[in-house]
């Protein structure tokens, strides 16, 4: 055996050669016998310049002039290098580090070294050779894990919800400071069950994660906190597996709801006291107190709806207004209770002689006003003479004093009088009466009995001085009523926020993109007023859906659904009884119609949709899009948004409209 080589066959030295890592061989002597071509590259030493070396000159170009150990170990297998390298592993006749040497490139690099000792055929040790791997973009991804893994475990150590882990066993093995906070230090290696107060254990709701049919489920439970007080948690958990996939424990997350449970309920119950309060208001805003009857303000809500249904379904609608002639006289006569009392009986038998159907409506002091939907003209007038009839015959009164009654009655009816709004009816019919009145009373006038040349040559009247003061009088009675009912409306309203945080938000945004569509359209000031007013009160009827629909993070049943399509009839319902906002009605009601008619609640369909709920309905839409939502986990863009609605164009929405809209849009915000 020479002095720079051990004598091994050829093709080992070949192997050595081509081998893709950094190899180098040394002999007993401690020269270097063997130095390949990756290694040569990797220290820029050629291999003729480094064969024969020894004295550890092999190892200047990895450590300068420290001392090598990792070859003495492969030859003499008894030195102690624990804690001199980043990683140490012996092997038998093997050992393994990790060293960081910052001589063989900018910065350093990270090694990864493996020394073995080379036999003889006799298994004598004649050498030893290392192997070396460039381990720096391993190191740095560590260390980028180390990091990552810290800035996790800050995280969930800083929020306030509750974060826990438990292990297979239902056993827990970590909490984070809130959750500490909570349970105390103790609650580690206890059983998340001896926290639990309830009909059944932690253990048991949770089963399905720890038998592998539920992924994430949510339950509430109630807890004891360290200082033995009960408090309810929602938790959100979600199964931990192992690499080979199989079920490890569990990792949860709570938060304290007692707090929002007890409000909740409050809530709950102030719904509750709103809605009887709201049901006295409708009855109060909407009967006669006097006689129980229907008022005026019913009758300005209602003829225009019943118009609308006969119009839609072609059927006839006939109006019969009446009104007690010389009245004033009983009254001066008997005085008003007698009079009173008069009114009473009256409005009795008028339901008596009418269909179930028929509505009587009180509209002022000695003037009814009966809604006949399904009849025509000459059966209402018909109606109208058997009515007469009968009030004429019936003695009204008490034992001491009894009166009869004469009665003025005028007959409007659609389609015969050509009218386009409900209030028409209602402008003829006085002009009819007046005519009754001019000619003595006691009689049933048609708008054809009216002199020719005036409403009779048109069929749309003329206001006269009657009808204006009583328009007048009307205005003054109803104005400082629907103004506090105004302003209860949308106090109303406001308490929507503490059912649905959200929309509170979202009716702002609402009323700003439709005001400035309704303005880019060049509508009228009080046109825009309307819609402004609308898009302020479109989810009004949302308070009377529960919560449990309204915050369901998963997607609604058919049935829950049904009751969210009830949230524009509930919010007509409420502001039915005010005057001042029956314009804006229509806008609510149908603000989820859709251009195809596929909406509801009534499947209107293009113009038949008024235009105030079809800008409402994009801008609704656009801000439901942009907002984080239970049903949702992220919101969209702004720019996603807009291409979503102009999709829609012509299917759900106006595409006049969303034209608009798409231009207004990119100004705002």
């Amino acid at each position: 055996m020479d002095d720079h080589k051990i004598r091994f066959d050829q093709y080992l030295v070949d192997i050595i050669e081509h081998l893709p890592d950094p190899t180098f061989v040394i002999n007993l002597e401690g020269k270097v016998i063997a130095w390949n071509k990756a290694i040569a590259e990797i220290t820029q030493v050629k291999a003729e310049d480094m064969l024969g070396k020894g004295n550890y000159e092999y190892a200047i170009p990895f450590y300068g002039e420290t001392r090598p150990i990792l070859i003495d170990f492969a030859i003499r297998k008894d030195l102690n290098i624990e804690g001199k390298y980043d990683f140490v592993k012996r092997e038998n006749d093997t050992l393994i580090i990790e060293v960081y040497i910052n001589r063989l490139k900018p910065g350093g690099i990270y090694l990864w070294s493996k020394a073995s000792p080379l036999y003889d055929s006799n298994h004598n040790i004649v050498g030893s050779i290392e192997i070396f791997r460039d381990i720096t973009e391993r190191k740095k991804a560590e260390e980028e894990l180390r990091n990552l893994t810290c800035r996790q475990q800050a995280l969930l150590s800083a929020t306030p919800n509750i974060i826990a882990e438990v292990d297979k066993n239902k056993v827990y093995v970590w909490l984070n400071n809130a959750g500490l906070e909570f349970f105390g230090k103790d609650v580690i290696g206890k059983e998340a069950n001896y926290y639990f107060e309830g009909e059944q254990p932690t253990y048991n709701i949770v089963k399905p994660i720890f038998d592998g049919s539920e992924d994430i489920i949510y339950l509430e439970s109630w807890q004891r906190r360290k200082d033995g007080e009960k408090r309810l948690l929602a938790w959100w958990c979600r199964a931990l597996k192992d690499k080979d996939g199989f079920i490890s424990g569990a990792l949860s997350s709570a938060l304290d709801i007692t707090d929002y449970k007890k409000a909740q309920e409050q809530n709950e119950q102030l719904n509750k006291d709103l809605v009887k309060s709201n049901k006295k208001l409708k009855k109060l805003a909407l009967c006669d107190p006097q006689t129980g009857l229907f008022n005026y303000h019913y009758l300005q809500e209602i003829i225009e709806a019943e118009l609308f249904r006969a119009k839609r379904y072609s059927h006839p609608l006939s109006v019969i207004i009446m009104d007690i002639d010389y009245f004033k006289s009983i009254n001066d006569v008997y005085g008003h209770q007698f009079g009173d009392q008069v009114l009473k009986q009256l409005a009795q038998l008028l339901k008596s002689l009418l269909r179930k159907y028929d509505i009587v409506i009180r509209s002022g002091g000695e003037e009814f006003v009966i809604l006949s939907p399904g009849i025509d003209r000459a059966t209402s007038l018909m109606l109208a003479n058997r009515l007469l009839s009968a009030i004429n015959l019936y003695n009204f009164g008490d034992k001491k004093q009894i009166v009869k009654l004469k009665l003025s009655m005028a007959v409007v009816s659609f389609p015969e009088d050509k009218i386009s709004e409900g209030k028409d009816l209602i402008i003829i019919a006085d002009q009819v009466l007046n005519k009754v009145k001019e000619s003595g009373g006691n009689s049933v006038f048609t708008s054809l009995d009216i002199v020719k040349g005036k409403a009779a040559d048109t069929g749309m009247p003329k206001k006269t001085v009657n009808v204006e003061v009583l328009e007048e009088r009307i205005e003054k009675l109803t104005r400082s009523s629907n103004q506090s009912l105004i302003e209860a409306v949308f106090a109303f309203a406001k308490t929507i926020e503490l059912k649905d945080h959200y929309t509170g938000e979202h009716v702002e945004k609402t009323v700003h993109y439709a005001v400035e569509v309704a303005r880019a359209m060049g509508l009228s000031r009080e046109e825009i007023e309307r819609i402004h007013q609308a898009a302020m009160l479109h989810d009004l009827g949302k308070i009377g859906i529960s919560e449990s629909i309204l915050l369901k993070p998963a997607k609604l049943t058919k049935k829950e659904f049904a009751e969210i399509k009830k949230h524009p009839q509930i919010a007509v319902d409420i502001i039915r009884p005010i005057q001042f906002l029956h314009s804006i009605i229509p806008f609510i009601l149908y603000h989820h119609e859709r251009w195809d008619g596929k909406g509801y609640p009534n499947g209107l369909k293009a113009d038949e949709i008024p235009l105030g709920a079809r800008i409402i309905a994009i801008a609704d839409v656009f801000q439901a899009l942009i907002s984080h939502r239970p049903y949702r986990k992220d919101a969209f863009s702004k720019k996603e948004a807009v291409e979503i609605i102009e999709s829609a164009a012509g299917t759900q929405f106006d595409p006049n409209i969303v034209k608009v809209f798409s231009r207004v849009i990119r100004n705002i915000d």
